[in-house]
C-alpha cells in the first residue's frame, strides 16, 4: 500500500480504498501520492517514496509526447490567480518495468486551497492494443488492396458514393485514395461513363445479384484497353442492400492473346489452304486436320482422313520408321513413301514438329511430294556419270568401275585389257564440216564400238574424241588384238554425210591388267602412252604398252619439270652464231640459239629439250623469253655501235598463238627495240597450215619492220605458188643438204635449185651448217648470199660476239 499524506482533503487518508485509480500531483507534476490501484497498474511510486526522494522520477517513465501534454495541462495551475478551478484530460503513454507500453487516461482538477491536482485515471491498455491491432489489420488490408492486380472500390447505396478505393482504382480514374472518398460514381467515372455503367448498377440494386460486364477504353497512350468489371452487392442478414463492391480487372493481355490466337489460327488456316505441301495434324497418331494438297497427294477426302490413324497412309515397308518417329516425338526430317487411296506409292519427304494449337499439344506433319526432285536427282546422277552426246559412261564413272575391278581382282582371275582409242585428225572434221557433223560422227563411232563388244565389256567416252574400252576375263593377248582389230576396222569404215563419205581412223593403245599396272591411274597412263606410240607409228594402228616407252615418257616428264624450274631460276642462256655476206665476208647478222645449263647434265643444246617443251606447251613461255633476251642483246649491240639484226627460230605453237603479233608489238615497245632488229625464222610446215591466215599474220609482222625467213628450206611442202604470195625476205638451205656439198651431185643440184629459186623470187638465200672450205667455195660460186656455220664461228655469248666482231673490224 502506498503511503498517503493528509493534504487536508476529506478522503485523502482513505482514497486507496476507492475502486478507481487516483493520484495527486503538484503544479510541477511531482507525484505526491497515488493509491494502490494505480500503483498496481503502473508500478509507479510517489515521489516521496522514490529512490532519490526529489520528485519527478515517475515522469521519466512517460513517453516524451505524454510528458509534454501533462506539463501543458498543469501550466494554468502556476498562474498567480485562477478564475476557476482548471480541469484537463490527457492520455499518458508510459513504459512498464518489463519494457511493455501502457496507456492511461488522466482527468485532473486543480485544488487551489491545498495546491494540489487530484487526478482520476482509467486504464486504456486494452482499447489501445485493440486500436493498434485494428490499425495494423487496416494497414495490411490497404497494402493488400493496393497491390492486388485489380481495381477495387466500395460504394454505399445512398447516392452510390465511394467510401473505399484502392490505389490502382483511384489512380486509374484520375483520383487519389483520399480525394476519391465521398464522390459519387458519376463524379468518379464522369457523366458519360456513368451513363454506360448505370444500367449495370441498377441491375444490382434490383436483383441483389452480382453483375459482370466488359468495357473498352483507350489508355493515356491511345492504345485500346479491355476491362472486366464485377459489381458485387453487400447484403445484410435480412437481404437489405448496404452497398456494392466494384472489382475492375485489366484483361487487355488476355484479349490480345485471344486476338493473336485467332489471327494465328486464321493465318494457319490460310497457310494450310495456300500451301502447296501437304499438312497434317495428329494427336497420338490420330488425324485431327489436313489441308487440300495432302488430299490431292493421297486421293482421300478430308473427311476420309480425319479420325483415322496417320500410319494408315504410309507404305507398309516404311511404317516402322514412321512409328519410331511418332513414338519418340522427335522433331526431324526424313524420306518416306505415302500410300495413295488407289494403292500407288508416292515418294515424300516428311517433316515433323511439336506444336500447341488452341492450348493442346499436337504433332504437325508436313508431307512434301519429292517425285520431281528424285527424278531430277536421277537425271543429274545420270548426267554426272554419262556423256551427254553419246550416252556412254563418262571418265568418272569409268574410273570408278575400273577401281572396282582392280580392287576385287584375285591372283587366279583372268587378266583384263584397257584400250585407249583416239580418233586421228578428228579436229579436221569439226573445222571443215562443222560440229554437228563431228557430233554425228562421234555417235556413229559409239554405236560401232558398242556393237563390237560383249555385254560384260565396258566402253566410255573419256572426252573429246577419246574412248576407253575395258575387256574383262581376257586369257590371251591374241584375243585383245583380235577385238582391237575389229574396232579399228569398224571405226574407220566410211560414214555418209550429205551424200559424201567421210571417215576417221583410230589409234589404239592397250594396257593389260595386272601385267601393265595394278591401279586405274597406272593402267590409264600406260594405255595413253601406248596410244601416243601408235600415233607416232603412223596412226590407224594398235600398240601394246612397252615399259621402255614408259621410261622415255618418264624422262620427258622429268625434263618437263626441270624446264619449268629453269625458267624460274634463269638457267637458260642465248648464244649467237654470226652470219656473213658471202661475197665480201662482212658480218650481216646473227642467229640466236638457246642453251640450257642443266643442273646435272651440263650445257644442253636445243635438240635435247625443245621437243619436250613443244609437246608440253612450255614452248610458249620459253619462246617469249628468247624473244625478250634477243631484243635486249640487239639493243646493247646497237648502243655500242654494232648494228646487227638477230634471227630467232619461232615454234609453230608461238606462231599460232592467239594475239601473237600484238604481244610481239608490246614486247618491242617494252624493250625499246626496233622491229628492224628482229628476224623470225619459220618452217615451211608452219606456212602451209592456213595460207590466208598466215599471209595476214606475216603482213602484220612486216608492218612492224620484222623480216621473215624460211628455215630448213627444201625439207617441207611449200610450192612456188605459195611462196610468191607470202611476204618473205629469206630462205635458208638446210644443213642436211650443205653437209654433202660439193661431193654429192644430188645435194649440189638441190642447193643450186634453191639459190636460183630464191633469186628468182628476189629472196636472200642463206646456207647454214657451213663447216669446210670446199662448202664455202662452192656456195660462193653458186651465188649464195649469206653463210653460217662452224667454219665461220661457233655460237657465242653476247659478250664474246662483240669481241669476235671487234677483231674482224681491225
Amino acid at each position: 500500500m502506498q503511503t498517503s499524506r493528509n493534504f487536508g482533503l476529506p478522503l485523502a487518508h482513505d482514497w486507496h480504498r476507492l475502486p478507481g485509480m487516483m493520484m495527486a500531483l503538484s503544479a510541477e507534476a511531482r507525484l505526491l501520492a497515488l493509491n494502490d490501484a494505480l500503483a498496481a497498474c503502473t508500478g509507479w511510486q510517489s515521489d516521496a517514496a522514490s529512490a532519490n526522494g526529489e520528485g519527478g522520477a515517475w515522469l521519466e517513465q512517460l513517453a516524451p509526447a505524454s510528458r509534454s501534454a501533462l506539463m501543458a495541462a498543469l501550466e494554468p495551475a502556476c498562474a498567480p490567480t485562477l478564475p476557476a478551478a482548471p480541469r484537463f484530460r490527457v492520455e499518458l503513454q508510459f513504459q512498464r518495468d518489463g519494457g511493455a507500453a501502457g496507456w492511461i487516461e488522466c482527468q485532473g482538477c486543480w485544488n487551489a486551497e491545498h495546491q494540489v491536482c487530484l487526478c482520476v485515471l482509467h486504464d486504456l491498455c486494452a482499447s489501445k492494443l485493440g486500436e493498434q491491432a485494428l490499425r495494423a489489420q487496416t494497414t495490411q488490408l490497404r497494402l493488400l488492396a493496393d497491390n492486388v492486380p485489380a481495381l477495387i472500390a466500395y460504394y454505399e447505396r445512398e447516392e452510390f458514393r465511394c467510401t473505399f478505393a484502392n490505389r490502382h482504382y483511384a489512380q486509374a480514374l484520375g483520383w487519389t485514395t483520399a480525394s476519391i472518398l465521398g464522390r459519387t460514381a458519376a463524379e468518379v467515372v464522369g457523366e458519360r461513363g456513368w451513363q454506360q455503367i448505370r444500367p449495370y448498377i441498377e441491375a444490382v440494386v434490383q436483383t441483389r445479384r452480382q453483375v459482370s460486364y466488359e468495357r473498352e477504353l483507350r489508355d493515356a497512350t491511345g492504345q485500346k484497353q479491355w476491362l472486366e468489371v464485377d459489381v458485387l452487392p453487400n447484403l445484410g442478414d435480412g437481404g437489405e442492400l448496404y452497398g456494392a463492391f466494384v472489382r475492375v480487372t485489366d484483361i487487355t493481355k488476355h484479349r490480345l492473346v485471344e486476338r493473336a490466337l485467332r489471327e494465328s489460327e486464321q493465318r494457319l488456316a490460310s497457310f494450310m489452304d495456300a500451301s502447296l505441301e501437304g499438312i497434317l495434324f495428329h494427336r497420338d497418331g490420330v488425324v485431327l486436320d489436313v489441308n487440300g494438297p495432302i488430299c490431292d497427294l493421297t486421293g482421300y477426302t478430308r473427311d476420309e482422313m480425319i479420325g483415322r490413324r496417320a500410319l494408315e497412309f504410309v507404305a507398309p515397308d516404311h511404317v516402322a520408321r514412321a512409328q519410331q518417329v511418332l513414338v519418340s516425338g522427335t522433331e526431324t526430317r526424313y524420306e518416306s513413301v505415302a500410300l495413295g487411296k488407289d494403292g500407288r506409292r508416292v515418294p515424300v519427304e516428311v517433316i515433323t514438329r511439336s506444336i500447341r494449337r488452341n492450348g493442346e499439344p499436337l504433332r504437325l506433319v508436313i508431307v512434301r511430294d519429292i517425285r520431281e526432285r528424285l527424278a531430277a536427282q536421277s537425271r543429274i546422277h545420270h548426267l554426272a556419270h554419262h556423256d551427254a552426246l553419246t550416252g556412254l559412261p563418262n571418265r568418272a564413272a569409268f574410273v570408278q568401275q575400273l577401281e572396282q575391278l582392280t580392287g576385287s581382282h584375285r591372283a587366279d582371275d583372268a587378266q583384263s585389257a584397257l584400250l585407249f582409242i583416239d580418233l586421228d585428225h578428228f579436229k579436221r572434221v569439226n573445222d571443215s564440216l562443222g560440229h554437228l557433223v563431228g557430233d554425228l560422227l562421234l555417235q556413229t563411232v559409239t554405236a560401232r564400238i558398242t556393237d563390237c563388244l560383249r555385254t560384260d565389256d565396258c566402253v566410255a567416252r573419256f572426252g573429246g574424241d577419246e574412248f576407253m574400252v575395258l575387256l574383262t576375263g581376257v586369257t590371251d593377248r591374241a584375243v585383245v588384238e583380235q577385238v582391237a582389230g575389229k574396232l579399228l576396222a569398224a571405226i574407220e569404215a566410211p560414214l555418209d554425210v550429205g551424200g559424201r563419205p567421210i571417215s576417221v581412223s583410230p589409234s589404239i593403245g592397250v594396257a593389260l591388267f595386272p601385267e601393265h599396272g595394278r591401279t586405274p591411274a597406272e593402267l590409264i597412263q600406260h594405255a595413253d602412252a601406248a596410244m601416243y606410240q601408235a600415233k607416232a607409228r603412223g596412226r590407224a594402228t594398235i600398240r601394246f604398252f612397252d615399259p621402255d616407252l614408259a621410261s622415255a615418257a618418264y624422262a620427258a616428264l622429268v625434263i618437263e619439270g626441270q624446264l619449268s624450274q629453269a625458267l624460274a631460276t634463269g638457267a637458260f642462256e642465248l648464244h649467237y652464231q654470226p652470219q656473213l655476206r658471202a661475197r665480201d665476208g662482212r658480218l650481216v647478222g646473227v642467229e640466236a640459239l638457246i642453251r640450257w645449263h642443266h643442273p646435272e647434265r651440263g650445257l644442253l643444246l636445243p635438240d635435247d629439250f625443245i621437243p619436250v617443251a613443244e609437246q608440253r606447251r612450255l614452248m610458249l613461255p620459253i619462246g617469249h623469253w628468247v624473244l625478250r633476251e634477243a631484243l635486249r642483246a640487239a639493243r646493247g649491240w646497237h648502243a655500242s655501235g654494232l648494228a646487227l639484226p638477230v634471227s630467232v627460230n619461232l615454234s609453230s605453237m608461238q606462231f599460232q598463238q592467239r594475239g601473237f603479233v600484238d604481244g610481239l608489238a608490246q614486247l618491242l615497245e617494252q624493250e625499246q627495240a626496233s622491229g628492224g632488229w628482229l628476224e623470225l625464222e619459220l618452217t615451211e610446215r608452219m606456212l602451209m597450215e592456213d595460207l590466208d591466215e598466215v599471209k595476214a599474220v606475216l603482213g602484220r609482222l612486216r608492218a612492224l619492220g620484222i623480216r621473215i625467213s624460211i628455215d630448213d628450206f627444201g625439207t617441207g611442202y611449200s610450192s612456188l605458188g605459195h611462196l610468191k604470195e607470202l611476204p618473205i625476205d629469206k630462205v635458208k638451205i638446210d644443213r642436211s643438204f650443205v653437209q654433202d656439198l660439193p661431193g654429192s651431185p644430188d645435194a649440189c643440184a638441190i642447193a643450186r635449185a634453191i639459190v636460183q629459186l630464191g633469186h628468182s623470187l628476189e629472196l636472200v638465200v642463206v646456207a647454214e651448217g657451213v663447216e669446210t672450205q670446199a662448202q664455202e667455195h662452192f656456195l660462193r660460186e653458186l651465188g649464195c648470199d649469206e653463210l653460217q656455220g662452224l667454219l665461220i664461228s661457233a655460237p657465242l655469248t653476247s659478250e664474246a660476239l662483240q669481241r669476235w666482231a671487234a677483231r674482224r673490224l681491225r
